[in-house]
């Protein structure tokens, strides 16, 4: 039996395994509570299973007095701009996001459209811990109905276009070549909406929303294959890939390589800091190269702990202009305090257009370092006698607690903590060549 992941965003799990309908149903009516909800919106990414937990959670919110609103296959940035949009009490996202195809989940959000702070996750998982339900009457629940919402798609292009920082004119002046793989996910739909608006011409891979993954749902660059091929086969000026619900973008070059998505993130903050300055927020596993952006453009860059709502919370408090994940996720807080890989997409072909460069060449002028990603399981590994061993064996070296560890020997770093998504610690580490990145993983799994 698999595991049911528990995080700040919410709970995943294998359908049928550890994401049962009593589960679901669970978890649904406790954030109901915590949020004190009368109209909820709920979107879904393609996945298979994602009608049948839909209609669950549709009547499982009728079951507890709410009023759901339908936006049916949505990415998950456009759900959170329609909760503020339908000014509904919170949102509901059905995604398993990068996840396998037999997984799924449920994404809480709050009436501002973010995912819900430390305080109110864990208040939600007490409630279902000890089992302290609250469900309606009859009469009640027989005068709840569900209520199908316009798709939010037209409306997260436009408010998109709408920004200071997109000129749709120059962008269209260029007829950009796009190729774009959506892997049959949510993003199959808005993306291609998007590159139209923009006048690009688009050649399309796995946009049929299916839910049915034509490879790893990641956007890694060992997933880009097919999108490299496309983009050296058609002569594309650049590749856009985004995983099942869209809020991670990765890029492959106008060369046909997949350039990494910690390049997503870093484009979009030069875009922005060519604008105007200000502070910038990332996680603790995101490449150094936003640091160097920073320092060129003369603002501060601040970390976070990993998790969308953790950067979103940062970026709130220090007042940051722009943020988000090495995963290629971006956050415009003009636009909304999410992940979207959708505005990266736009935010990408306007720093190309402004700079009239291609993408091969803005990449060129980035200093460049390598990062390695690994991950362990932890099954039956006490994770803090891990970390203890790991101090021991980096007792000289600067370390940062705030989300597990972070050693930094100031050219190169390495990031070691749970997985929120996984039954896995993750390793990340960054230094000026693949060798020392590679060694520093080696030296971590050692102790694991």
């Amino acid at each position: 039996m698999s595991r049911l992941m528990r995080s700040i965003s919410g709970i995943r799990g294998i359908v049928g395994e550890s994401l049962t309908p009593p589960i679901l149903l669970n978890y649904l009516n406790a954030f109901l509570q915590v949020t004190k909800a009368s109209k909820v919106v709920i979107g879904r990414d393609t996945r298979v299973s994602g009608p049948m937990v839909e209609s669950l959670i549709i009547q499982g919110c009728i079951a507890s007095g709410v009023e759901p609103i339908i936006l049916g296959i949505s990415s998950t940035p456009t759900v959170e701009m329609m909760v503020t949009e339908l000014k509904a009490d919170g949102g509901i996202i059905i995604t398993a996001s990068h996840n396998p195809v037999e997984w799924n989940a449920l994404k809480f959000l709050n009436n501002q459209g973010v995912f819900l702070k430390e305080a109110k996750i864990q208040e939600l998982f007490a409630l279902v811990d000890e089992e302290k339900f609250k469900w309606v009457d009859y009469k009640k629940a027989s005068s709840i109905k569900e209520v199908k919402a316009k798709s939010g798609d037209s409306f997260h292009v436009e408010k998109i276009l709408d920004l200071d920082c997109i000129n749709t004119n120059l962008i269209r002046g260029k007829k950009y070549k796009v190729a774009y793989d959506a892997v049959n996910g949510a993003g199959s739909l808005i993306v291609p909406m998007l590159l139209k608006k923009l006048g690009c011409e688009i050649v399309e891979i796995n946009t049929e929303p299916t839910g049915i993954f034509a490879h790893n749902a990641e956007p890694v660059p060992e997933s880009l294959g097919q999108l490299s091929k496309t983009v050296k086969d058609h002569n594309c000026d650049i590749g856009f890939a985004t995983d099942p619900d869209a809020d991670r973008l990765a890029i492959v070059s106008d060369k046909g390589e997949a350039i990494g998505e910690e390049y997503t993130l870093v484009l979009a903050t030069q875009l922005i800091l060519n604008k105007e300055k200000g502070p910038i927020t990332v996680n603790l596993s995101t490449s150094r190269m936003n640091e160097d952006i920073a320092k060129k453009y003369g603002v501060r860059c601040y970390r976070a702990k990993v998790g969308e709502i953790n950067v979103s919370e940062a970026m709130m408090e220090n007042k940051s202009i722009i943020g988000g994940e090495g995963n290629g996720g971006v956050i415009l807080p003009k636009l909304h305090y999410g992940r979207d890989g959708i505005l990266a997409v736009a935010m990408i072909l306007q720093l190309m257009a402004e700079e009239d460069k291609s993408l091969s060449e803005l990449v060129k002028e980035i200093p460049a370092y390598t990062i390695e990603k690994q991950k362990v399981s932890i099954e039956d590994k006490p994770i803090n006698k891990v970390f203890g061993r790991l101090m021991a064996k980096f007792q000289d070296i600067p370390v940062n607690e705030q989300d597990g560890i972070r050693f930094d020997w100031g050219d190169r770093w390495v990031h070691i903590r749970a997985s929120n998504t996984e039954p896995v610690i993750r390793i990340i580490a960054e230094a000026p060549s693949a060798v020392e990145a590679k060694d520093l993983c080696a030296q971590i799994a050692e102790e694991i």
